[in-house]
Parts: C-alpha cells; sequence; structure tokens
C-alpha cells in the first residue's frame, strides 16, 4: 500500500531500496527472485455456505422451486496469514477475530515457516530471503532476534 502523500525521506528511501533490488536481481536474475519469500496479513469472511444436500426441501411437483438466496458474508472473519513464493503459497494461518498479531505471535509463525521450508522447499531453504511489510510486529527487536536466529534474512520493504 502506498501511503498518499510521501515525504522527501520517503521517496529517497524507496529509490535506494529498488536500486539495490535492482542491483541484486542483475547479480542474481531468477535466482534472488526464486529465493524470495512473501509475507502477508489480511482480515478474510468466513463463509459456511450450505451443501446442496443441506438446501433441499420437499415440495409438491406442482408447487413452484422455492427461492434461493444469495449467500451473503458472515459476521465472522479470521485473519489469515500466508507467505508465498514464486512457485506457489508455502505457508497459511488462520487467527480468530479478536486475536492480535505481536512479536511473540509472529515468530512462533516464523519458526513454523522455516520447518515448512525445510518440508516442502528443501532445495531453497539457505537461499530464501523474507519480504514483509513494516509492522511493528515484523520490525520489533524479538523477531528481529528470531530471524537472525533462524537464518532468514529480509529484504527491505519499502515505506
Amino acid at each position: 500500500m502506498v501511503p498518499i502523500q510521501l515525504t522527501v525521506e520517503m521517496k529517497a528511501q524507496r529509490k535506494t531500496i529498488c536500486t539495490q533490488l535492482l542491483e541484486r536481481f542483475t547479480h542474481d536474475g531468477k535466482r534472488f527472485l526464486r529465493s524470495i519469500i512473501f509475507g502477508d496479513e489480511s482480515w478474510v469472511h468466513h463463509y459456511d455456505p450450505e451443501s446442496k444436500m443441506q438446501s433441499m426441501q420437499y415440495r409438491h411437483k406442482n408447487s413452484q422451486a422455492p427461492k434461493k438466496f444469495k449467500v451473503v458474508a458472515s459476521a465472522r472473519k479470521v485473519l489469515l496469514t500466508i507467505f508465498w513464493d514464486m512457485e506457489g503459497i508455502v505457508h497459511i494461518e488462520f487467527l480468530e477475530q479478536g486475536t492480535t498479531i505481536n512479536s511473540e505471535r509472529y515468530v512462533s509463525t516464523l519458526r513454523t515457516l522455516k520447518g515448512r521450508l525445510r518440508r516442502i522447499r528443501q532445495d531453497k531453504v539457505k537461499d530464501v530471503v523474507i519480504q514483509h511489510d513494516n509492522a511493528r510486529s515484523h520490525t520489533s527487536r524479538q523477531t528481529q532476534c528470531a530471524l537472525q536466529q533462524l537464518e532468514l534474512p529480509t529484504i527491505p520493504h519499502p515505506p
């Protein structure tokens, strides 16, 4: 998401980060692109549609078919945390409404992600780099220490 008004400093930071990424791509090419794992969170509505069998009704053969209503979003939402790369989804977690992501929770997610990488992307585990936004839970000292311990370097995210 791009802020509505970028300060001169933010523009300079964006330019620096983009230049660094472009230099890395020029040097490593597709190998660099394959090593990136993106992470993000988003609130999603939880749907629980009826099955065809559940929605069936008995009716007389001469009566009209019952009116079907569109499925609407329920009041329930879940927080989706997702990590993906060029090959597809690497890891997904769902948190119930009212749950927040703090540093402790995010570090737990990163540990799970590292284990998942060992299972499904064995060839990439050592070369992987993470790009996530600048949320507090992602930039906290606790998270930064965990990223170092897990040997998961990050790519800077522009402001």
